[in-house]
This record gives structure tokens, C-alpha cells and sequence, in this order.
């Protein structure tokens, strides 16, 4: 093997144990997530220059943690040397000038200048906690939200800050300010390495789920750049996902989350034609759905409503237990005529009752269309217009659009598709937005 190849291969095992190796440091650093992820690099270096010669460990990730361990005490030792150094320097100042030994010009005020943690103990928990507490702290609500999604990436995920970058068409030293700045304020708020327990646990978990499922969603409709999908975010929150579903088996809204993701990523190879154009819902060829991600939707689904009448909760179904349910029945029919729109009408109404949210409502109206006829809708869709909540939301104006082309009112539709392309960001999504504009005036004008 090549020194290039080499290289690559240890590059590309440590790519794979960097987050357990990171959230094992992190925990033996008492939480501090900068000196954990510097510490695991500093055991890169290592590997890099003994596997190529030695062979790589039969166990990567507790070799690289073990160095990290080593490099950390060394650490703490010489931090304790330095601190007892300016001690002793403070003192002969205190003395020199009269004063006591204990005064106010010793460092510490007289107690422990430094004590090194129990780095055996630290150590001997299961990895799989640590990396549960990594989970918790990255998504943590004292950071704002893309410097949550950027941090999670990076330390959970194991992305690197090209990789960020150029997932979200970003500059890299945008991505890397950002991430140095989340882990600054991770330790100024300080931040517990801990998992949080009781409604915190509730409520946190609450943010950990927005973050990965912000990420699947950048991913399955881009919102800027030239490409509508971008599969690789994906599949790194779907990846995320699976790990939490691991880690807290006995959550119901993980496994929904997991569910939902599994079966959105069935539809994606569908969603975008030969030329990178979008395909909506009703125009993709469904023959081309993945079957195995439908499979493990549907099975995480199941586990997801079995905790919840467990729990005796069953008209308590989280949000995203619930929008699993709905893309459930998506996936079970070949055929969009087939699909239980009542049943979907019921879904979003229920979600709506649990999340008030606008565009839960737009979602309801469009499966109300279908049940009962666009007539049925439009007065819906009108009430969210003039209320004014989505004002910048693009989808808002191709929906309506939608509903007045098929109430062949094609002039009006191709207004609100114009004003929807005029909204959109990415610029895949705002050219089908454009075509759907030129086809309403093209009815309109021939009628």
C-alpha cells in the first residue's frame, strides 16, 4: 500500500470513530467540546504516523480515545505545573512585600490550585452514554440554530467544515467561525456533559430533533443553490437519527422522526427527473420509490405507536410520530388516486391541534382538496393568506395557484405562481414555479 493510500485509510477509519472518540473526551474534559475535538485530532496525528508502520489497532476507536487520555493528562499535568509555578511566583511577591503566605496575592486563595480528574473512571462508562451527551449538548438552545446544525455536523456527524460548507453553499471560514464560536458558548453558558433528565429531558429532546430533522430537510428540498435534493445531508440525518433511535430506545418521537425521514427517502431518487429538474409528488414515478427505506418506515412507525399506547397516550401522538403517519400513507399506494386523503385530512388536523402551526394548515388544505374538491379549500388557504403568517413563504402562493388552475381560474393562478417563483430561493425550484406561470397564462389565453 501506497504512502497516499495509507493515509487515506487511517483518514478514513478515524472519519468513522471520531464522534465516539470525541464525546469519550469530552466527557473526561468535563464537557469542554474544544479541547475534546483538539485532543482527537492531536490522536490522528498519531495514528497517521504508527498504523501505516505498526497496522492499524484491531480497535481504532479505543486506541485513538486511549491517546486522546494520554494527551489530556499530559495536559492537565502541565497546566497543574504552571499554575503551581505562578503560585510559588506569587507568593515570593506576597512575602517579599511583607505579606502573609496566605494572602490575597495567592493564587487559589490558598485552596486546590488544580486537581487532575479520575481519568480511569472517566473511562470506564459505556461509550454509547457519552456519545448520547455529545447529542444533547451540540443541539443544546443556548446556541442559535445553524450554529446547533453546524456544531451537530461536526462533532455528531463527523462531517468535516468543507463538507458543511459545501452542503449549504456556504463559505468554509463562515462554517468554521461558526463552529469555533457554538463551542465558545457551550462552555461560557457552561453547559453540563449530561444527558437532561425529567421535562428538561422532554423539551430538550425537543431540540435535538429540530436539529436533525432542519438538516434531512435541507437535504430533500434545498433552499438555495442550483439543486432541489441534496442527498447527502440526507443520509447524514437519517444516520443521526438511526444513532439516537440507538441511544434512546424508548422515545416515541425518535422513532417517528427515523420513520418519517425513512419514508421521505424512498421518494427521493423520484424527486428530480433526468435533467435535475424537480418532479412534484403526483408526477413521480412511484415504480422508482425505494422499497427498503418504505420497510424500515413502516417498522419504525410500528415501534414508534406501540411506546405511545404503551404509555396510554394514544391521542397524545408527538408531532413527529404523526407526520410519519401521513407520509405513511403516501408510501402505501402505488397510485395517487388511491390515497386516503380523508384519513391524511384527519392526520393534519390532529397535527395542527398539536402544533398551531400555519403551514400544518396549508398541508391540511391541500389534502382537503383532493377529499372534497379545491372549492372546499381555497376559502382555507385565503383565511392563511390574509392572516398574513406566511407571508414570505413561497408554497403559500403555489398551493393557491394550484387550487385556481384546477377551479380553472388559470389567469389568476398564473399571478400566484409568479409571485411563488419570486419567493424561492433555490433556483431549480423557482424554474418549475416559472414553467408552472407560462402554462396558466398559455390555458388562460387559449380559453
Amino acid at each position: 500500500m501506497s504512502a497516499t493510500d495509507s493515509t487515506a485509510a487511517v483518514e478514513a477509519v478515524f472519519r468513522i470513530e471520531f464522534p465516539r472518540v470525541v464525546a469519550a473526551l469530552a466527557r473526561a474534559c468535563g464537557g469542554d467540546l474544544g479541547r475534546a475535538e483538539d485532543l482527537a485530532q492531536d490522536a490522528l496525528v498519531d495514528a497517521l504516523a504508527q498504523w501505516p508502520i505498526e497496522g492499524t489497532p484491531r480497535n481504532p476507536g479505543a486506541w485513538l480515545t486511549a491517546v486522546g487520555k494520554r494527551k489530556a493528562i499530559d495536559r492537565f499535568r502541565r497546566d497543574r505545573v504552571l499554575a503551581s509555578k505562578y503560585a510559588e511566583v506569587g507568593r515570593s511577591v506576597v512575602g517579599g512585600s511583607g505579606g502573609g503566605g496566605g494572602g490575597p496575592g495567592v493564587v487559589g486563595g490558598g485552596g486546590e490550585i488544580g486537581v487532575e480528574p479520575d481519568f480511569v473512571a472517566s473511562f470506564d462508562d459505556e461509550i454509547e452514554d457519552d456519545r448520547l451527551r455529545l447529542i444533547f449538548v451540540a443541539c443544546h438552545p443556548v446556541l442559535a440554530m445553524p450554529a446547533r446544525v453546524a456544531l451537530t455536523l461536526r462533532l455528531v456527524g463527523g462531517l468535516t467544515v468543507p463538507e458543511i460548507a459545501r452542503a449549504y453553499v456556504d463559505r468554509e471560514a463562515t462554517v468554521a467561525q461558526r463552529i469555533v464560536r457554538a463551542k465558545k458558548a457551550i462552555a461560557s453558558a457552561g453547559v453540563p456533559f449530561e444527558v437532561p433528565s425529567g421535562e428538561d429531558r422532554v423539551a430538550r429532546l425537543g431540540a435535538v430533533l429540530e436539529v436533525i430533522y432542519l438538516i434531512y430537510n435541507e437535504g430533500y428540498s434545498a433552499t438555495a443553490g442550483s439543486s432541489w435534493v441534496r442527498p447527502e445531508l440526507c443520509a447524514e440525518a437519517l444516520r443521526l437519527g438511526r444513532v439516537l433511535a440507538a441511544l434512546a430506545p424508548d422515545e416515541p418521537e425518535v422513532h417517528g422522526l427515523v420513520a418519517l425521514m425513512e419514508f421521505q427517502s424512498s421518494r427521493l431518487r423520484a424527486r428530480v427527473g433526468s435533467s435535475g429538474a424537480p418532479v412534484l409528488l403526483f408526477d413521480q414515478d412511484r415504480r422508482s420509490w425505494d422499497p427498503l427505506h418504505i420497510t424500515r418506515g413502516e417498522a419504525a412507525l410500528a415501534r414508534a405507536e406501540a411506546l405511545v399506547a404503551a404509555a396510554d397516550t394514544a391521542d397524545r401522538r408527538g408531532p413527529y410520530v404523526l407526520q410519519a403517519a401521513i407520509a405513511s400513507c403516501h408510501a402505501r399506494t402505488f397510485r395517487p388516486e388511491d390515497t386516503d386523503w380523508a384519513r391524511l385530512v384527519s392526520l393534519y388536523g390532529e397535527l395542527a391541534r398539536r402544533t398551531s402551526s400555519p403551514v400544518v394548515e396549508l398541508n391540511r388544505a391541500v389534502a382537503l382538496s383532493y377529499e372534497s374538491g379545491p372549492e372546499a379549500a381555497l376559502p382555507y388557504v385565503d383565511l392563511i393568506v390574509a392572516s398574513g403568517a406566511l407571508e414570505r413563504y413561497h408554497l403559500l402562493y403555489s398551493v393557491r395557484a394550484d387550487l385556481l388552475d384546477r377551479l380553472g381560474r388559470s389567469g389568476e393562478a398564473a399571478g400566484e405562481w409568479e409571485r411563488a417563483a419570486g419567493l424561492a430561493s433555490n433556483s431549480a425550484e423557482r424554474s418549475l414555479l416559472e414553467d408552472r406561470a407560462v402554462a396558466s397564462r398559455g390555458r388562460a389565453a387559449a380559453g
